[in-house]
């Protein structure tokens, strides 16, 4: 049987090339899938990692794989994940240990 993809955008991680993430240079990520404005990002990032605070204009999804982060004052390690709702402002985002984690988010 053979499956229609129109509308559909598969991304296999190994085909996806890694490209910086973030304004520190300790993070890289893989942009394995877009469609209506959403993006689903593979990122790695190095034990130290900060993330800037920014307001969120959209629902913003993540998941945990790999290592622990900190979010909003809330240790998150892998099978954790957290959504921010629209308007929702992220003030606080590190990793101590270094952490994989998936995120869905609109732009």
């Amino acid at each position: 049987m053979e499956h229609a993809l129109a509308g559909w955008d598969i991304g296999h991680a190994e085909d996806k090339e890694w490209i910086p993430w973030g304004s520190t240079g300790d993070a890289r990520a893989k942009v394995l899938a877009t469609g209506d404005g959403y993006y689903v990002v593979l990122v790695q990032a190095d034990a130290g990692y900060t993330g800037e605070a920014h307001e969120h204009d959209h629902s913003e999804f993540s998941y945990v794989l790999d290592g622990e982060y900190r979010t909003q004052g809330q240790t998150l390690r892998a099978g954790d994940a957290y959504t921010a709702a629209p308007k929702s402002v992220h003030t606080d985002f590190t990793t101590e240990t270094g952490a994989t984690y998936l995120s869905i988010f609109k732009l």
